[in-house]
């Protein structure tokens, strides 16, 4: 213990006098303890004493090792480079040797082929001379081996001999070849038996040479086959366009009768396709030649046939070569235009299409597993088009006669149109609509099997001009006047589905043309035609509410004794919409349907409010039984969706309604209302109100001019009425229509705390009436009209504009 004094310690043991007697013990093994220590460092001082003197020795003994390896490392080395040295020496000779024996192995080898070559060259000449194209073809493979290996040594004149040797070998194998492949055809091969044979071994010999050979061959041989029909098709006889279908016939029938033979040409030299190729170009030169130097128009039929043909042609190249088919309907597909349409039902004519659709995939389907092997591996040259082409500029005169068959169709149809319903049909659509898309789709189903590209939008653009035309014979058939709810109704196709028909022709007419497919403008013109037909519905309803109003104005409403039943115009209007409304329900779809509950509301409502202005005078009497019958009225209207059995969105007609009527109750509870507070509450009633209808409204009550005039001023200095009036208004004057006045304006004014004061008043009198303040409905349904001019949901999107 460093830090303990011996003091500390010596107290720490001996802490009491009784302790003492523990000091010898202590001290005994003091004393042991340090001769055991002493004894320690004493062995420690020996053994660091000994190790000294062993420690120098060691190191003597290590410094002499190393001395000793140093020595032998040198050694080695030394002996080293003497090995290396020795080795150098006796793989220099090794060297030599080695070149030696490559050179000679080189020299020989070169020296075989050489002889090799000489021999090949020789014998090949032989062949050539003799026309041995079998051996030949062997012997041509093995001396282009044999010259590959002789490619470094070109400049040296005997290969230089050689090759050129060579060259001129493969010229006559080459010139022997062609003048032996000109008898093919000439009827030789029927003479010599062995002929055909011969010629298959040339095409051997053909395959050996260079492939120019044999796109050459191949060609001479395609043109020498097509040199016949140009002869005779370029003669003044076939060169016609009725005399197309003989075109393909010829080669089709030299295809068939020159199978056999033409099996002496490879499989992979593709000569039937090459020559399909070759003649389907001059084909296409020859009919565009025709075509351009015609001094008139073209018969439509003979065009059409010819194109036709053409392309079924065109789709037998393409599914024999693999260039795949088009979905095409071909045989007699191209009908003759302009003839009478039988009168198939629309259900029967799409039966039998679906039937014959059917039957040609399943047809196409069996042709394509049949003729897998026809096609020839690597072909893939698309047939499409090829000849089919060069008709699409000339076919103005198809279109025309399209276009005119059209409408020539859509005439009769329209003539024929009964505008009418059949009994217990499901479908509102006109059958001369169904008819003339059935038509337009026969004759979409025609051009598509004819062309796919510019004739086709050209025949497109017939299509929309077309369906205007049905849109304004349908806009002409509307009643004039409003009269014939019925004829109305139906003279409305609300079922164009001209959308789908820009559809189908974007998936079928070539890309280039897709994007300008559009039917929008037609579109838009049946959706005129629709706003036309439902504004026209709401004509026709008012024209028959014309005498129920009428009848309104002639009631004796200020000699009236007492309140009874509701009035017989009331029953009128009632047997009007429900003889009306429900066969309008059954014609029209939700969406017209609503539209025109909302355009028949805020017509009904403000013309029954305005005809109150109408009657001469309305006696407290007279003005409760009219505000029954407005309340009835008000019933009758908010059955409407019932009638038509079409209640979406008759929350929010209910809600118009009750608000325009509500507009018309509140006009009659003015009336009620005493001459004193009479200003008051048609401030409460009808915030928008005008001088002009008020003083109207004085007269209705009876007031005499002289009593009218006080109330008047009153009222437009916006001060409480006084009792007794002092001038006088004219009697009968007419109420012309004036800015309406808000609300806020009327409560903005200086008396306007007398106001508020009174208007509470107001309405307490008028709830006890049964009815609340006045609202602002009208305005806020045309607000609603004018967002709606904005939409954009399809047709619906102009029936606001009207």
């Amino acid at each position: 213990m460093d830090k303990m004094s011996t003091l500390e310690y010596i107290n720490q043991m001996f802490p009491t006098e009784a302790s003492l007697s523990g000091v010898e013990p202590l001290m005994l093994k003091i004393q042991s303890e340090i001769r055991r220590v002493d004894a320690g460092i004493l062995a420690a001082v020996r053994q660091q004493s000994n190790s000294g003197t062993k420690a120098k020795e060691d190191l003597a003994a290590a410094t002499h090792a190393v001395e000793e390896l140093t020595y032998k490392i040198h050694e080695i080395k030394t002996k080293a480079e003497q090995s290396e040295m020795m080795v150098q020496e006796i793989c220099r000779d090794i060297k030599k040797l080695d070149f030696a024996k490559k050179h000679i192995t080189t020299t020989i080898t070169a020296l075989h082929r050489l002889t090799m070559l000489v021999s090949a060259v020789e014998q090949l000449q032989v062949m050539a001379s003799k026309r041995q194209y079998k051996e030949a073809a062997a012997q041509l493979e093995a001396v282009n081996q044999l010259c590959s290996h002789f490619e470094a040594y070109r400049d040296i004149p005997k290969i230089t001999e050689l090759r050129e040797k060579f060259k001129n070998i493969k010229q006559i194998l080459k010139s022997h070849v062609f003048s032996d492949f000109s008898s093919l055809g000439t009827g030789k091969e029927s003479e010599e038996s062995n002929l055909l044979q011969h010629l298959s071994d040339a095409c051997l010999v053909v395959d050996a040479l260079e492939p120019s050979v044999r796109e050459e061959l191949v060609n001479n041989f395609c043109s020498r086959e097509l040199t016949s029909y140009e002869q005779i098709f370029e003669g003044a006889e076939l060169a016609k366009l009725d005399k197309t279908e003989r075109r393909y016939a010829w080669i089709k029938r030299r295809m068939r009768t020159n199978e056999e033979i033409w099996k002496i040409f490879p499989t992979s030299w593709l000569v039937p396709y090459r020559l399909c190729i070759q003649f389907c170009k001059k084909t296409r030169k020859q009919l565009e030649g025709i075509l351009g130097n015609l001094k008139e128009k073209p018969d439509v039929a003979t065009l059409l046939m010819a194109l036709q043909r053409t392309l079924e042609f065109e789709d037998e190249l393409a599914e024999k070569f693999g260039g795949g088919t088009q979905s095409r309907e071909v045989g007699n597909e191209i009908e003759e235009i302009g003839r009478q349409h039988n009168s198939q039902s629309a259900s029967d004519i799409r039966k039998k299409y679906e039937k014959k659709l059917a039957a040609h995939q399943d047809t196409e389907n069996e042709k394509k597993d049949g003729n897998k092997d026809l096609s020839a591996p690597g072909a893939g040259f698309n047939f499409h088009g090829i000849i089919s082409s060069c008709f699409e500029p000339h076919l103005t005169v198809y279109i025309e006669l399209e276009e005119k068959t059209l409408m020539e169709n859509l005439e009769k149809l329209v003539q024929e149109e009964t505008w009418d319903v059949e009994e217990g049909s499901q479908n509102n659509v006109l059958c001369s609509s169904m008819q003339l898309f059935l038509i337009i789709k026969r004759s979409l189903k025609r051009c598509t099997a004819l062309t796919k590209s510019q004739t086709l939008y050209n025949l497109f653009k017939v299509f929309q001009g077309v369906l205007k035309a049905y849109a304004t014979k349908l806009f002409a058939r509307l009643p004039k006047g409003g009269t014939g709810i019925v004829a109305a109704a139906t003279g409305m196709d609300g079922q164009i589905k001209s959308g789908e028909l820009a559809e189908s022709v974007s998936k079928i007419i070539d890309s280039q043309f897709a994007d300008r497919v559009d039917m929008s403008e037609v579109q838009d013109e049946f959706s005129a035609v629709i706003t036309k037909s439902l504004v026209t519905l709401v004509h026709g309803l008012e024209t028959k509410f014309d005498a129920e109003m009428a009848a309104m104005t002639r009631v004796p409403w200020g000699t009236l004794e007492s309140v009874g039943d509701q009035s017989g115009y009331v029953n009128g209007i009632n047997m009007i919409l429900t003889s009306s409304i429900p066969i309008l329900g059954s014609l029209l779809s939700p969406i017209y349907f609503q539209f025109f509950l909302d355009k028949l509301a805020s017509s009904l409502g403000p013309r029954f409010y305005m005809n109150i202005f109408k009657c001469k005078q309305i006696s407290e009497t007279g003005a409760q039984q009219m505000l029954l019958d407005t309340q009835a009225v008000k019933t009758i209207l908010l059955e409407i969706p019932s009638l038509g059995r079409q209640t979406s969105g008759a929350a929010g007609y209910s809600k118009f309604v009750s608000r325009e009527m509500s507009k018309a109750e509140a006009l009659l509870k003015v009336i009620l209302s005493p001459v004193d507070s009479v200003a008051d509450t048609y401030r409460a009633l009808l915030p928008e109100g005008t001088p002009m209808e008020f003083q109207r409204i004085l007269e209705l009550k009876g007031l005499k001019k002289s009593d009218q005039q006080s109330i008047l001023d009153d009222f437009n200095k916006g001060a409480p009425a006084i009792t007794q009036p002092s001038s006088v208004a004219p009697v009968g004057q007419a109420v012309p229509p004036a800015p309406p006045a808000t609300a806020v304006q009327a409560i903005s004014n200086p008396a306007s705390v007398g106001f508020i004061a009174s208007r509470e008043d107001v309405l307490t009198r008028a709830a006890a009436l049964g009815r609340g303040a006045a609202t602002t409905g009208f305005k806020r349904f045309l607000a609603l009209t004018e967002a709606a001019k904005d939409r954009k949901d399809g047709p619906f999107r102009k029936l606001f504009n009207a």
